[in-house]
């Protein structure tokens, strides 16, 4: 690449920077404290782009600021590939999504995985459509002790991912509640999608108050009025607040997500500077 492109390249990636600081409505002026300083990425969001260019989405990424890569599948790149593309890129991968499918199938293939990447957790994004009884519940509890006691050794946490179905009421109990219940909480771990969660009307903060040092993952998602996703900073979700009890809850990863953005890019970097100016 000549001198002129990546002059041209830098200057379109720090305007849409600028662009989105100053759209965003969350003010440094009413600044507290604390801040997030690792923001991370649910590469979901840009599956599109990912497949397309897998090194070049990550080289943007890096230069928008994130420092965190939640990984939702490789694209058929060799790990050992991934792992250099991101050390040079300076990222790191505590954590991905691994299909309950692919754990079923071989639990030590995804657990080598996620040793050669760094990565600390390995989250299930969720569950099969036909799963969703209490009684699946009970199983699927009981499969997640037995995943976590494998990944214990490895020096890797299991977690679970929610959407809104596991908060509806089933007889008189809540299926995200008896998930909570019934796995070991000293070998599974919770990452609260808090657009999912409220979007469901369940609240954030009552549910860190009541299984504290459960969640050390969050997905960043905001919602409008009308309930529906947008980017982080459009929505109403109060993020500062919630965050005020990130010692609670026991967050230590913080991953932007948008399940459907009409452009990846812009939304990530929008996202990217409402997380980066929210303090709490």
């Amino acid at each position: 690449m000549n001198d002129q492109v990546q002059s041209r390249r830098q200057f379109l990636l720090q305007a849409a920077i600028t662009s989105a600081m100053a759209a965003t409505p969350f003010s440094v002026a009413l600044a507290q404290s604390r801040r997030v300083d690792r923001i991370g990425l649910q590469l979901y969001t840009l599956r599109a782009e990912m497949a397309q260019d897998f090194e070049g989405t990550l080289e943007k990424l890096a230069e928008l600021g994130f420092k965190e890569m939640q990984f939702a599948g490789y694209h058929g790149r060799p790990i050992a590939e991934v792992r250099r593309v991101l050390d040079r890129l300076g990222l790191s991968s505590p954590a991905a999504h691994v299909g309950l499918n692919l754990l079923r199938e071989d639990v030590d293939k995804q657990i080598d995985i996620a040793g050669e990447l760094g990565q600390k957790y390995m989250v299930v994004p969720s569950l099969p459509g036909d799963e969703r009884t209490l009684a699946h519940y009970e199983r699927h509890a009981e499969a997640l002790n037995d995943y976590g006691q494998r990944c214990k050794d490895a020096g890797i946490t299991i977690g679970y991912h929610n959407h809104s179905f596991e908060f509806e009421t089933q007889g008189n109990k809540i299926g995200y509640d008896y998930l909570l219940t019934l796995t070991d909480p000293d070998l599974v771990v919770f990452e609260l999608d808090l657009y999912w969660a409220v979007n469901a009307g369940a609240d954030p903060i009552v549910i860190f108050n009541e299984n504290p040092g459960r969640f050390p993952m969050v997905h960043v998602k905001d919602q409008n009025a009308a309930g529906q996703m947008v980017d982080v900073g459009r929505g109403i979700i109060d993020f500062a607040e919630i965050f005020t009890h990130s010692d609670t809850a026991g967050i230590e990863h913080y991953f932007i997500e948008h399940d459907a953005p009409d452009d990846g890019i812009s939304s990530v970097a929008y996202s990217f500077n409402a997380v980066n100016s929210i303090r709490f």
